[in-house]
């Protein structure tokens, strides 16, 4: 049921003709995500779905403030031309503290950290849906964009240099996809899509992965070298290629972005892509030192399932995101 009025909020929020409707389906998915945070009664869940509950209200209260604002300057609700740049600012800002983007991300590594595989995915993907698509009606170019694509990019990059955790690394990477994201829309919102999806095959391959193996911290990857070599090295090419590492499926929206945004805006994109080196850089150190520290801690659980028939379809996936930019190349190139 909260998974359903999860996805009815999504698309109530994007759909909707008046602003009061899209502040209405963001308060359904809000109070649907809640109780799935609270699936299992411990205090780490507990915890995070109160702070989770309490930044999700205050961007809230700043997107109802802000869009009252607007029916006090202007008689129609969906009318956004009589918006000045303050109140296009905190439209904005409501909506990127929503989605956890930079300076506003203050909330999104320490509430993921209490969180099971599953509820961060959907924290890192689906709740994303309805604040960039609200993002994109209102966004224009200006300095503040620049400021706050800069500095996602930058927080992205840099914090996950130190990180142990698993859950806080692909956190880390989240927001510096965001700052991909939103640039996307400074061209074309199409460029937003093709990027999400991606992104979001890519993050539910390592989730899955992650979860079905109990996975949580960096020293666990250790003992896989010894018992699963094969899903070991699957699950390396799987960080590469979230990090935008081609010739895999990751760099493919990144390539399309930088080609888009090369005449008009170069420095940003050169900027972007030396954020995004640093964020390769913290995924290959997770490879190398996987790959050849090969010593075993058993202070720790990590479920060993043979179910071949999950290895066989994670591997497929895989499979399809490291060889897929490959196979569009050869298509493109015959047609």
């Amino acid at each position: 049921m909260f998974v359903t009025t999860l996805f009815m909020g999504t698309i109530i929020s994007i759909s909707s003709y008046t602003w009061l409707g899209v502040w209405m389906g963001l308060e359904i998915n809000l109070l649907s995500f809640i109780p799935m945070l609270n699936k299992k009664n411990s205090p780490y869940s507990t915890e995070s779905s109160i702070k989770y509950f309490l930044v999700q209200a205050l961007a809230s209260t700043l997107f109802l403030f802000s869009i009252l604002m607007i029916l006090i300057n202007s008689n129609l609700i969906s009318n956004l031309m009589n918006m000045n740049q303050f109140m296009m600012m905190m439209v904005n800002s409501s909506l990127l503290m929503k989605m956890g983007a930079a300076p506003f991300h203050f909330w999104f590594p320490e509430i993921i950290e209490g969180m099971n595989w599953m509820n961060s995915l959907v924290l890192m993907t689906w709740q994303k849906i309805a604040p960039m698509m609200l993002l994109s009606y209102t966004i224009k170019i200006s300095n503040f964009i620049f400021f706050i694509i800069v500095i996602s990019s930058l927080v992205g990059s840099i914090s996950g240099l130190n990180q142990t955790s698993l859950r806080k690394i692909l956190t880390y990477s989240s927001i510096n996809h965001i700052g991909w994201m939103i640039s996307s829309f400074l061209n074309n919102e199409m460029l937003w899509i093709n990027y999400f999806l991606v992104y979001s095959f890519m993050t539910l391959i390592l989730v899955l992965k992650f979860n079905y193996f109990n996975i949580f911290y960096l020293k666990q990857l250790f003992l896989m070298m010894n018992t699963m070599p094969m899903i070991k090295f699957s699950l390396m090419l799987n960080l590469l290629s979230l990090g935008g590492l081609p010739p895999f499926l990751g760099f493919m929206p990144k390539w399309i972005i930088i080609q888009s945004m090369s005449f008009n805006h170069m420095f940003l994109i050169f900027f972007m892509i030396m954020m995004n080196l640093i964020t390769l850089f913290f995924y290959l150190r997770i490879t190398y030192s996987s790959l050849m520290i090969n010593h075993i801690e058993l202070n720790f659980n990590l479920i060993l399932n043979s179910n071949m028939k999950m290895n066989f379809y994670l591997l497929m996936m895989t499979l399809i995101s490291i060889s897929s930019l490959v196979m569009c190349t050869i298509l493109f190139n015959f047609f």
